[in-house]
């Protein structure tokens, strides 16, 4: 169930009230605080948290209010860095850094992390510059996925296409070429699997 903006405003105050003295506020205390004409508006709000499940209560004791924690539904994996859509950069790896993503982006026991977009080369694939992909750790593709890949030191994003010992990478953009890779020459590595994307907008 979803919050109007007032109802927030009461959990906030509960939680924040408890937060500096360790103990619940009464609903005195709650009305006082918001300027509410009587008790049945303050038990209204308590009552809607508590069916909303942001609030278990005691009505026999004074200050029997108490929040529930809720579950989260995000996990932090690394931000490793930026990534090419475009002619490989060099990759930067900075592991200090992390990123939420929501749990459905990063599902099962396995190891992911994050890169940003620099370039326009996968943007018939609706990746553009600035967004945040979720890469799922693997050295294997199969034909056709999105893969982090590295070559010489040098990141980029492409469609992966095995073929007679060779590896092209190829872009979603007719404005650049296909990198055409052979791994017994160059140091070629397959860092993971596109799972995920996240976007802001300003």
């Amino acid at each position: 169930m979803s919050l109007t903006k007032n109802q927030k405003q009461v959990l906030d105050f509960i939680e924040s009230y408890i937060d500096v003295n360790g103990y619940s506020p009464t609903q005195k205390e709650i009305k006082d605080h918001f300027c509410l004409k009587s008790y049945g508006s303050v038990q209204r709000y308590l009552k809607y948290l508590k069916d909303a499940g942001h609030l278990e209560s005691d009505w026999n004791q004074r200050r029997g209010i108490k929040p529930i924690v809720q579950e989260s539904m995000n996990m932090e994996i690394p931000l490793v860095g930026e990534i090419a859509a475009g002619d490989p950069l060099m990759a930067i790896e900075n592991t200090q850094d992390k990123i939420e993503v929501p749990l459905s982006l990063v599902p099962g026991n396995h190891l992911y992390f994050a890169l940003k977009i620099k370039g326009e080369s996968m943007i018939e694939e609706g990746i553009f510059e600035d967004d945040i992909v979720i890469i799922k750790k693997q050295n294997q593709a199969r034909n056709g996925q999105i893969i982090a890949a590295v070559i010489d030191g040098e990141a980029t994003l492409k469609k992966y296409y095995p073929e007679n010992g060779l590896v092209r990478l190829v872009p979603a953009n007719k404005d650049f070429e296909t990198i055409k890779v052979d791994p017994m020459e160059k140091n070629f590595g397959l860092a993971g699997v596109l799972v995920g994307l996240l976007r802001s907008y300003h």
